[in-house]
């Protein structure tokens, strides 16, 4: 490998270590469910970089699938999150026709008909 190119794959991972130091921070410390979900996602790119790099560096192809597989963790992932958050928001006016009543708000049937 020539100089120059060993020198950009250095670099190229040390930006990855400190982006993957970062998204742990996050979500180790985020304050919210949605700060960790995005971390995540960062997490899950970081890894696919490296991956990347890695097939750069050493000429090779057969981590594409591990690529490619966390590609679609990550969507999955985000869209799992992204839907339980939004069913979780008190103020969603488009939902509230969709809303199944609980039994307690179910008025009694009477007994006198």
């Amino acid at each position: 490998m020539s100089m120059p190119l060993s020198f950009a794959a250095w670099i190229g991972g040390a930006m990855l270590f400190v982006g993957a130091v970062g998204a742990l921070y996050r979500i180790a410390r985020g304050p919210s469910l949605l700060d960790r979900a995005a971390a995540t996602d960062v997490l899950l790119v970081v890894l696919s970089g490296a991956l990347l790099l890695d097939m750069g560096v050493h000429r090779r192809t057969d981590t594409v699938v591990l690529v490619l597989l966390a590609a679609a963790v990550g969507f999955m992932g985000s869209v799992m999150v992204s839907r339980f958050v939004e069913d979780r928001r008190p103020e969603h006016p488009q939902e509230q026709e969709a809303l199944v009543p609980r039994t307690s708000d179910v008025p009694a049937p009477r007994e006198d008909a």
